[in-house]
């Protein structure tokens, strides 16, 4: 009952009309009508909101009038800038700007989603990024690199995160999330003809 008016809100921004509620015991029952395409990422940001406690089902009910555009996401990626490997010392300084979806020592290619942003827009980084080594030590040690664990995606919540632009690479070992246009110079181009 208590994460109810955050559930209303987070079916109001997918397009969801709310057509019954009531009161079952401790738990609130809400019923929505919702097009089918709203439902794409809708289990992952009602569980976020009710942290795990929701309950969720849904099931074909007619055909409906369109009923315009949905919410999108509103953080922007972290794109790799080109070809390497992943160094834990730039994942350190990305880390601090967003979440990360891979490791160090991971393979990366230009155009590679490699985070989220937490801002709007996406943003190009250089995720093999190492450090300059001077000829003396400096008295402020090497602090030793702590990272966060990325984040990683099951087929499902990737299809459901990705945005029109881009898209997922399935390969028997990973799935990862990529631009559709991997040259940030062709991505450019393609925004400025829009």
């Amino acid at each position: 009952s208590e994460y109810a008016g955050k559930v209303i809100e987070v079916f109001g921004t997918a397009g969801g009309e709310m057509s019954d509620m009531y009161q079952r015991g401790d738990d609130t029952h809400l019923v929505f009508k919702i097009p089918s395409r709203g439902t794409m990422g809708l289990r992952t940001r009602i569980l976020n909101v009710t942290r795990g406690e929701a309950v969720m089902f849904h099931h074909f009910s007619e055909y409906g009038p369109y009923r315009g555009e949905m919410g999108h996401r509103k953080c922007g990626s972290m794109i790799a800038l080109a070809t390497e490997k992943s160094v834990a010392y730039a994942l350190d300084t990305l880390q601090q700007r967003g979440k990360l979806f891979i490791g160090p020592g991971e393979e990366c290619y230009e155009g590679m989603i490699v985070g989220e942003s937490a801002k709007e827009g996406d943003m190009v980084v250089n995720v093999a990024k190492s450090k300059n080594l001077g000829n003396q030590r400096s008295s402020s040690a090497d602090k030793a690199i702590s990272l966060t664990p990325p984040q990683t995606f099951t087929l499902e919540e990737a299809l459901e995160y990705i945005e029109d632009d881009e898209l997922v690479e399935v390969t028997p070992k990973s799935i990862r999330l990529r631009k559709r246009l991997l040259s940030a110079t062709d991505r450019r181009k393609a925004n400025k003809n829009n």
